[in-house]
């Protein structure tokens, strides 16, 4: 066994961050009163102890290790170092000193001791210590850390032999936040890979190191070589154990080789390390490392600096190397070891204090999980030498055991393959492995220890329910269901008030909708009144008043638009319009009966001839001949609709006067003789019905009919001859406006829909009538064709013109 190394006194130092220079030593308190800092060439212990970052935090600690050289009494063994950083308002201070010229002072109070053992315990020191000083706001005054150093050193005389404590960081954390992988980075350190931890806070990086290391059993006493990869002083030092007392906690581990030395030659192990380093972590005698570091430029280069980086901020471990990976993966017996442990930590967590069980006992405590891991170590110990007994049957080695010694030890297969085949292999090549090789050469360990895994069998369904369990734990279904939950309520409850909303503002625009309606309803009921009552006097509706009557009521032919807002203002002018209109026409036919009886009269006295016969609606006729501009129906201005009206009236009046004229002759018995036509030949007739042009051209409506028929009754009254009087005229206008409208030149004018439904439903009256009467009309018509012919050519040039 290595002899204990003799023991350090602690020393306590100051490191100050000066503006210019940097982080530098300022104190130093050693023994006699030396400078250990300057002996053992520490220029790198400032950046140790003031971290990266540290200024964002009111208070942090570093772990570093050092190496302290080899003196005349001494060998060369590494240190572990302390440091609690604090910062200060300048302006806050009662002594501020002239190279001060920052808005804060930040120093860091440093403890260097010779075990890692005892840094649990001075960290609490440590921090009371450093926060004391600050009070003081004199840095000046450092009596409280002489005062330190002293009980230091005296607590330091009392203890006996080494003691595993607590460093910090407990296994329960770890355990709890890494689950199963905690196990991979167990078995990571084995193999000695360069491992890389990250992580934004420094104390937390540097204790789950430490709990890391500290689960190899013993190691934590023995890392004199840690601080440089060039020392080897425990290799050369340790002895083959010869005796073993199974009673003897120490005995047996020594016996089984243990502490396996994960930090020897060409290793390092460097809780918080500094970007000035990086040289001695890229050096070719660095084989492997555990290190970590605060500054994320080296994420930036983990492929070059780490074969397992760590990040501590998001909880995630990369393997780069594919060898490596399919070595760390757990077989089925590891993952139900590590799972088992797993569910003990967490049926016992306590987030109140996470470092000690709920139930206070020993299940799931911190001397639990040790011993849990010692017993794994060495099981693993127990199969890889029983499989290094059957690897040298299998070659025919002649120094090894037969197959009957081998047999007797009553062990079925191999056991080591539970470990997982890989990892086995390449545990093999470890320096820490050819270690444990040396030391328990022709050592029976599988004698002493079972050489079972301690969770070994085939994969059963407890692992797989056990296993579905923890991943459904690890995805939080019930807070993210809870979540879930209370969001899905708040939507609904939003939901309902928004359709609430909605539902009593659409109720209410139908309320408003209605209300309008019935205003409207309201407004319109004096006017249709009104419009009944000259509803035998007014013209009939054309197709857009029909079309807005249909919309305005809600009829079916554009029942998907709104109905279009009445305009007040305008339905009363239209309803001025149709009195005017209606005051028009009374005249009229007022005047033409007053002329009518004049003229009468005068035939009784004195009979006119046919020539001298002229009508007053020749010119009308003519007029209407001529080519005009036809505005948009439905759509004119008042005065458009006004002169457009005078034209209806006017022609409206000359139908009425030709068919009354008709009417009379036929009652009279005019038509019952044949009538000659002008050629002279008396035995021949024409009994042709010949159409005017605008009842040839205009469709005919049926809504016409009853105020035509009130017409020609009003028509009859006017005496026979006065009938056929105008008959004859008629006939010439009607030969006149044939002539004109076969001229290609002139163009027929465009006419109002109320004219055309007058014309047509006066030209439907006239089919009705007898063929007799058609007949004398064009006979008639035959006799004034002499007379029409000079009318005819005085109104084809006006038309021209």
């Amino acid at each position: 066994m290595s002899t204990v190394p003799s023991r350090q006194e602690p020393i306590v130092m100051v490191i100050d961050f000066h503006h210019a220079r940097g982080p530098e030593i300022e104190l130093c308190f050693g023994e006699n009163g030396t400078d250990p800092a300057t002996e053992n060439d520490w220029n790198l212990l400032p950046f140790m102890a003031l971290s990266d970052g540290a200024h964002m935090s009111t208070e942090e600690f570093s772990y570093f290790t050092l190496r302290r050289k080899e003196t005349a009494t001494e060998p060369a063994t590494s240190l572990f170092g302390i440091s609690c950083s604090r910062q200060i308002d300048s302006n806050s201070l009662l002594y501020r000193p002239s190279d001060v010229t920052r808005s804060t002072v930040q120093k860091a109070v440093v403890v260097i001791t010779d075990s890692p053992q005892s840094l649990g315990q001075l960290r609490e020191k440590l921090s009371i210590v450093t926060s004391a000083w600050f009070a003081q706001r004199d840095f000046s005054d450092t009596d409280i850390l002489k005062k330190f150093r002293e009980s230091l050193v005296i607590s330091l005389n009392k203890d006996e032999g080494f003691k595993d404590q607590n460093l910090g960081l407990s296994l329960r954390e770890m355990i709890h936040e890494f689950k199963y992988q905690t196990l991979v980075l167990f078995k990571a350190l084995l193999l000695q890979p360069k491992m890389l931890f990250f992580g934004s806070r420094c104390e937390r990086l540097c204790m789950i190191q430490f709990s890391l290391v500290s689960l190899i059993p013993g190691l934590i006493n023995y890392l004199q070589d840690c601080a440089d990869p060039a020392s080897e002083s425990y290799e050369k030092a340790v002895e083959k154990p010869t005796t073993l007392k199974t009673s003897d906690r120490s005995s047996l581990l020594a016996y089984m080789g243990l502490p396996l030395q994960i930090f020897g030659k060409g290793s390092m192990f460097g809780p918080y390390t500094p970007l000035q380093q990086l040289d001695l972590l890229a050096d070719h005698g660095t084989k492997s490392y555990v290190v970590g570091s605060t500054n994320s430029l080296l994420l930036q280069q983990k492929d070059r600096y780490s074969d397992i980086l760590i990040n501590l901020d998001e909880d995630t471990i990369n393997i780069m190397s594919p060898s490596l990976r399919s070595a760390l993966a757990l077989s089925v017996a590891d993952r139900r070891w590590i799972d088992l442990l797993t569910q003990i930590i967490n049926d016992t967590w306590d987030e109140a204090h996470p470092e000690q069980p709920k139930t206070h006992g020993y299940m799931g405590s911190e001397e639990f999980i040790r011993l849990q891991f010692e017993e794994y170590l060495l099981a693993l110990l127990s199969c890889m030498k029983y499989h290094e007994e059957l690897d040298s049957f299998n070659t025919g080695d002649p120094g090894r055991r037969s197959r009957e010694q081998l047999e007797a030890f009553n062990i079925e297969g191999d056991p080591a393959l539970e470990f997982n085949a890989e990892f086995l292999a390449q545990w093999q090549n470890t320096s820490n492995y050819a270690l444990f090789k040396r030391l328990t050469s022709d050592a029976l360990l599988f004698s002493i220890v079972e050489p079972r895994h301690p969770n070994a069998g085939g994969l059963t369904m407890d692992d797989v329910q056990r296993r579905l369990s923890q991943q459904v734990a690890d995805l939080h279904l019930d807070e993210r269901v809870r979540e879930s939950r209370e969001a899905l309520n708040r939507h609904i409850s939003t939901g309902q008030k928004k359709v609430t909303t909605a539902f009593n503002n659409f109720w209410a625009d139908i309320e408003a909708m209605r209300e309008a309606q019935r205003k409207r309803n309201e407004e319109k009921a004096p006017q249709s009144q009104r419009s009944s009552l000259d509803k035998d006097h007014s013209p009939p509706f054309s197709p857009s008043d029909t079309a807005s009557v249909y919309s305005t009521s809600g009829g079916s032919w554009f029942g998907g638009r709104k109905a279009p807002p009445v305009d007040i203002a305008q339905a009363q002018a239209s309803v001025s319009a149709v009195g005017q209109r209606a005051g028009a026409y009374i005249n009229s036919w007022s005047t033409w009966a007053s002329e009518k009886r004049k003229e009468w009269q005068e035939k009784k006295s004195t009979p006119s001839s046919p020539s001298s016969i002229t009508s007053p609606w020749t010119s009308t006729l003519v007029g209407a001949t001529e080519p005009s501009d036809s505005p948009d129906r439905g759509r004119q201005s008042m005065q458009a609709c006004r002169s457009e009206d005078y034209v209806t009236l006017s022609r409206s009046g000359s139908r009425r006067k030709r068919w009354s004229n008709m009417l009379l002759r036929r009652d009279s018995g005019e038509y019952g003789l044949p009538i000659r036509k002008d050629d002279g030949d008396s035995s021949e007739y024409d009994t042709a019905n010949q159409r005017s042009q605008l009842s040839k051209e205009v469709p005919v409506h049926d809504d016409d009919v009853p105020n035509l028929t009130e017409q020609s009754s009003k028509e009859a009254e006017v005496p026979a001859e006065a009938r056929v009087n105008d008959a004859r005229e008629n006939s010439k206008v009607g030969e006149t406006k044939n002539i004109t409208t076969t001229e290609p030149p002139i163009e027929q004018p465009k006419i109002s829909v109320q004219s055309q439904a007058v014309l047509e439903a006066k030209d439907t009256v006239a089919e009705e009538l007898p063929s007799t009467i058609q007949n004398s009309m064009t006979t008639e018509c035959s006799q004034t064709k002499t007379q029409t012919e000079a009318l005819d050519i005085e109104t084809v040039d006006k038309a021209n013109e």
